[in-house]
């Protein structure tokens, strides 16, 4: 099945207006460190919240996904977005240093070419500007818990889960540092202290 068909046919099955979870706090999150009149990618926007929610708040913002239907949506709420289609792989047709900041709420988890994706982030940042983004979090504790719970296990890696990557605050920082990232800095949400459910992320764009 072509990449695009797979997403298409993926939010056949996803209930329609479900809130995000953690809404509220990431947004507070987001909002915190974006500022009315930049102008703001919001990367796998799906139903457009907190695209929607940016706009509100006098970001110039562009949502963007890889299937219509979510953004069919999206639109049926809030017309005035601007939403557009990209390909799950190459280029996502933006101009290069277009962005303040690009916000990727739940998304890198689900990228196949990560190496492909990062580099779009990249050249469509502004030189300094800032990668805004939210994963779910597995850290040692994380993974131990998972490892003595062998149906916890199966449950949290089936293989038919749309989740393709797993990250610690570890191994992002080193990815995002190969791709030209630099001051990156964590936060967690849910969970206990040690073993945060959701990393938060911010990364500064290098200008080389």
């Amino acid at each position: 099945m072509p990449s695009s068909e797979y997403h298409e046919h993926l939010w056949q099955t996803i209930p329609a207006g479900l809130e995000p979870e953690d809404y509220s706090a990431r947004l507070k999150f987001l909002l915190a460190r974006v500022h009315a009149g930049e102008r703001v990618l919001d990367v796998g926007c799906a139903e457009g919240r907190f695209t929607a929610a940016l706009a509100d708040a006098g970001a110039r913002v562009v949502g963007i996904e890889v299937a219509e239907e979510p953004l069919r949506r999206a639109r049926s709420r809030r017309p005035d977005l601007d939403l557009r289609v990209v390909p799950p792989q190459g280029d996502w047709g933006l101009e290069d240093a277009s962005f303040d900041a690009v916000w990727a709420g739940e998304t890198i988890e689900h990228v196949t070419d990560t190496a492909g994706w990062l580099s779009e982030v990249r050249r469509v940042l502004r030189p300094g500007g800032l990668l805004l983004l939210s994963t779910p979090a597995h850290g040692p504790l994380t993974l131990l818990g998972l490892a003595l719970s062998p149906r916890a296990f199966a449950a949290h890696f089936d293989p038919r889960s749309d989740h393709l990557r797993f990250y610690s605050r570890a191994t992002l920082a080193e990815l995002l540092g190969e791709f030209g990232f630099a001051e990156i800095a964590f936060s967690g949400l849910g969970g206990l202290p040690a073993a945060r459910r959701t990393l938060l992320v911010v990364a500064r764009r290098t200008r080389w």
